[in-house]
């Protein structure tokens, strides 16, 4: 009788590779929110995770790379959240859009302990100018989208308007961490509803 083939053991190395990828990433986390980004280094994350120097390398080919898989994680998990979204009333587009904002809001506030950190982290390595502007092509999308519905003004430039969102989000979130109490959530509501006042098709447009 043939022996079955062995699978499990792939799957549960691979497992053990994620649980240790994960601990390094977390402890990185937790200093740079302690101590600051820049005073936190290699051996400090190293040490706080338990794990060997090189163990460190195996996963991340340098530290920055930490910055790069936080902003990865971040743009994840505002796609998957709005996946699911279902919405079958008038003015879809403008429903994802504040849907967006909801999201990005709760995302902030609920890693406040990290993001300041990590976002000064992330502009000091000058990724604002070295990333693809994920969050100004995914509201752009929207927005074109919402053209092809009919909802927004045919005429506008939907890449300037996710341009615009991305600059005033980052700016808003800025804000937020400087500033104990700042209400973001009703920030992102209140640039998002002055957009939108400039590109949504008035149901009374071209009426005499």
């Amino acid at each position: 009788m043939d022996r079955p083939t062995a699978t499990a053991e792939p799957g549960r190395r691979e497992r053990n590779k994620q649980r240790i990828r994960e601990r390094i990433y977390q402890a990185a986390l937790e200093l740079a929110a302690e101590q600051g980004y820049d005073a936190t280094s290699i051996d400090a994350i190293v040490e706080r995770a338990d794990v060997a120097r090189g163990t460190f390398f195996n996963h991340f080919q340098r530290k920055e790379d930490l910055i790069t898989e936080w902003g990865e994680r971040r743009r994840a998990r505002l796609k998957a959240e709005l996946e699911g979204d279902v919405f079958t009333e008038g003015g879809e587009f403008e429903l994802r859009l504040q849907r967006c904002m909801t999201v990005l809001s709760r995302i902030n506030e609920e890693e406040r302990s990290t993001t300041p950190a990590m976002l000064k982290a992330w502009v000091q390595a000058g990724q604002p100018m070295l990333e693809e502007p994920f969050a100004a092509f995914f509201f752009a999308g929207m927005v074109e989208r919402g053209q092809a519905g009919g909802e927004f003004a045919p005429d506008i430039d939907a890449l300037l308007v996710g341009n615009i969102l991305r600059d005033t989000y980052l700016g808003a979130v800025y804000r937020w961490t400087r500033t104990e109490g700042y209400p973001l959530a009703s920030e992102l509501e209140a640039i998002l509803a002055v957009v939108l006042n400039s590109i949504k098709i008035r149901p009374d447009a071209g009426s005499s």
